[in-house]
């Protein structure tokens, strides 16, 4: 006869050990999507996604059409913004996948940053698939090219950033070469005053020297009839004797 006392033992064993796996399993899942939930999002919040999504859940007044609230352009304009967004975003999730895992790799993160980061990357897969749903709803076939003009409007916006920075570089380059012109041109005028100033200090003292000889010459010549009467004196007598000789 079979022993079922023998049989079920093992049976029973079998079953607990199967359950507290199953039970265990679940108790880590749930603590797990509740801390990945409870994880700070690798995103802020999408604001061009929420004003698409209010201007198209607009609620129009009684008796009048939903298409005249909201015409189908703007539409199409803020779902492009959305997905110019999006693009930056996808960007920026390619740009850190590489370097957050090799961080992780050589322990310097933790697993929650690398869970936050895979939880982006589906988060952004499903807002692809959100935007280009309502891209071929607004339009047929849009959804195939959306994404090609978010990305054109995308590299423009950087063009005129860097625009900007240029321009805004070089109102400060000029603002600060007419300062510098301006403080080149004070010294330069300064250094061409004093060079007028020592030039005209040798003319000075040149002047000063002609003056002088001026009043020698003066004083030599007034001194001539004095000398002239001097000399004239031997003369007249001379003249005197000469005279009584005759």
């Amino acid at each position: 006869m079979v022993d079922w006392i023998s049989l079920t033992v093992p049976f029973a064993y079998l079953g607990i050990l199967v359950g507290s796996l199953a039970t265990f399993s679940s108790l880590y899942r749930k603590r797990k999507s509740a801390k990945s939930s409870s994880l700070k999002p690798w995103f802020g919040p999408h604001l061009q996604r929420d004003i698409y999504l209010s201007l198209l859940h607009l609620e129009p007044e009684a008796g009048k059409d939903k298409s005249s609230v909201i015409p189908d352009g703007v539409l199409k304009a803020a779902l492009l913004q959305r997905a110019v967004e999006d693009i930056n975003r996808i960007l920026e999730v390619r740009n850190a996948k590489q370097a957050l895992s090799n961080l992780l790799q050589r322990g310097s993160v933790g697993d929650d940053l690398w869970q936050r980061f895979l939880r982006a990357e589906k988060e952004i897969e499903a807002e692809l698939r959100d935007v280009v749903e309502e891209a071929n709803a607004l339009q047929s076939g849009w959804g195939q090219t959306i994404f090609q003009s978010a990305n054109e409007m995308h590299h423009n916006a950087i063009l005129r950033e860097k625009l900007n920075v240029i321009q805004d570089r070089g109102k400060i380059v000029k603002e600060w070469w007419i300062q510098e012109k301006a403080t080149i041109k004070s010294r330069f005028m300064k250094e061409l005053e004093e060079g007028e100033k020592e030039n005209l200090k040798p003319a000075v003292a040149s002047g000063g020297d002609r003056v002088g000889s001026d009043e020698d010459t003066v004083l030599v010549e007034g001194g001539g009839p004095a000398a002239s009467g001097a000399v004239s004196g031997p003369r007249s007598e001379t003249t005197k004797k000469r005279k009584g000789k005759k």
